[in-house]
């Protein structure tokens, strides 16, 4: 389980920052070399770089070198573990929700009831 947590970290962290959120976007629609990845982001192409290696070491995305050309592919398995943490989360959650709900409803079921046989 610690090693599912980590490569869990490290999706959200890559995810965490919008420049590598903008470059998965991009990638959904399919390969792309990195610097036509690169071109829109006003920054140094050493910077840029940097954000795809947490992309890559995360496992959202795989690179490959054909020449001189490095092209970026997006990994969507990584992506699936995250949304399954949060489903499991929300499913956790409108449990205790829906549980919290009908508490209030038996509550709000009994002081009507003792109000009328009281009053």
């Amino acid at each position: 389980m610690p090693n599912q947590n980590t490569a869990l970290d490290h999706v959200f962290h890559a995810l965490a920052d919008p420049t590598r959120r903008a470059v998965l976007h991009r990638l959904v629609r399919g390969p792309t070399s990195v610097s036509d990845l690169a071109k829109p982001f006003k920054m140094a192409l050493p910077s840029f770089l940097q954000h795809l290696q947490v992309l890559e070491d995360s496992g959202l995305i795989r690179t490959k070198k054909t020449g001189r050309v490095r092209t970026c592919r997006f990994e969507p398995k990584k992506l699936a573990t995250a949304e399954q943490w949060i489903a499991h989360r929300r499913a956790l959650w409108q449990g205790h929700l829906d549980r919290l709900g009908s508490y209030l409803d038996e509550l709000q079921a009994q002081e009507k009831s003792d109000g009328e046989s009281g009053g």
